[in-house]
């Protein structure tokens, strides 16, 4: 099978590997379909490492997919706890706890110490034709959820987890940095969960441009003002109610920090490339700000799937750039130096 590894920095070769072997107890093998390039995946290609993560031999990326279910191994029960059939099409969580240990039980798999992720070294990912998966972190979708639109599912889960947290109540306001995929989601959101006013910022004007069509009142590229400024002025001093770091990670949590009203939430989704958080210390204080820090997703496919498949959240409107499986070293490229347009690529792997 032809199979897609990064070999180190901006190094990613194709190369035919065997299939995998037949799925053990629940596990089912899938025939990939779709992949969706993330932003951590960019880290990832142009650094090697991700935060204290970094690939020690040739690794498959690609944690946003789809597949068919191509084999089933002994026990094999979905997400619901279905058993799962030969053809269905599945997005995968790629986050695989233990379900054993303390925060596991507690419900916050997410946190899991014991956990394994496809995609992030060393668990290989789903750039490749064929590749084995937990049963259990399998979620049918339906025929209204087109194979673009599928990886973005993951993407959607993010985002849900992150207003979770945000606690975003009706008539609230809110301010979102970054309009990425995961930044234009939590915009989506944050405006379909009754905010009066949603702030939307970014460095790239097309994006800026989704921003406003996903429902941001007010949005704002980054290089024509200051986004603190811009904030203060059209809430008369006060802020916001909630802001979301959702970009950089860089003086962009200073700038969320500086957004927020006094006793508001400031959640920080991004991931900074340098792996350091900085922030005013006097600003948070003083304000009495609840700071939350944003972990992957949990418990969200079933939701994310509602919302995409009943047309509330057009997932597909967000694929920009296409490429086969063939091309994903242009593919990363062209994402990495974010050529005019992109917001989201799509690696198609089988059809």
């Amino acid at each position: 099978m032809q199979v897609a590894r990064l070999h180190g920095p901006k190094d990613i070769r194709i190369a035919d590997e065997p299939a995998p072997p037949p799925p053990g107890p629940g596990e089912v093998t899938l025939k990939i379909k779709t992949v969706g390039l993330c932003g951590s995946d960019l880290h990832m290609y142009e650094a090697g490492q991700i935060g204290y993560t970094s690939i020690s031999k040739p690794a498959i990326l690609g944690h946003e997919f789809i597949g068919e279910v191509a084999a089933i191994g002994d026990d094999a029960l979905d997400g619901v706890h279905q058993p799962l059939r030969l053809g269905q099409r599945v997005a995968v969580e790629p986050h695989v706890p233990c379900w054993r240990c303390e925060l596991c039980e507690h419900g916050h798999p997410n946190l899991c110490p014991n956990h394994y992720f496809y995609g992030l070294f060393p668990a290989d990912g789903a750039l490749r034709e064929r590749m084995n998966v937990s049963a259990r972190n399998c979620f049918p979708i339906p025929d209204a959820i087109s194979d673009e639109a599928g990886p973005l599912l993951e993407t959607l889960g993010i985002a849900i987890h992150a207003i979770d947290l945000s606690k975003i109540r009706v008539a609230s306001t809110v301010a979102v940095i970054g309009a990425g995929p995961v930044g234009l989601l939590i915009t989506r959101l944050a405006a379909l969960a009754g905010a009066s006013q949603v702030f939307a910022f970014d460095k790239l004007d097309w994006r800026v441009q989704k921003a406003r069509e996903w429902g941001a009142t007010h949005a704002y590229d980054v290089g024509d003002c200051d986004p603190v400024d811009v904030v203060r002025e059209l809430t008369g001093g006060r802020g916001v109610d909630v802001a979301i770091e959702a970009a950089w990670s860089d003086h962009t949590v200073r700038q969320a920090a500086e957004m927020a009203r006094y006793g508001g939430r400031l959640a920080l989704v991004g991931i900074a490339s340098d792996d350091k958080l900085t922030l005013q210390h006097s600003v948070a204080r003083r304000k009495g700000l609840t700071i939350i820090m944003s972990r992957r997703m949990k418990h969200t496919y079933p939701r994310a799937i509602n919302l995409a498949s009943s047309g509330k959240v057009k997932l597909e409107e967000l694929v920009s750039h296409r490429y086969e499986l063939s091309q994903t070293a242009q593919a990363y490229a062209s994402n990495a130096a974010y050529e005019p347009g992109i917001n989201k690529v799509i690696l198609r792997v089988g059809r």
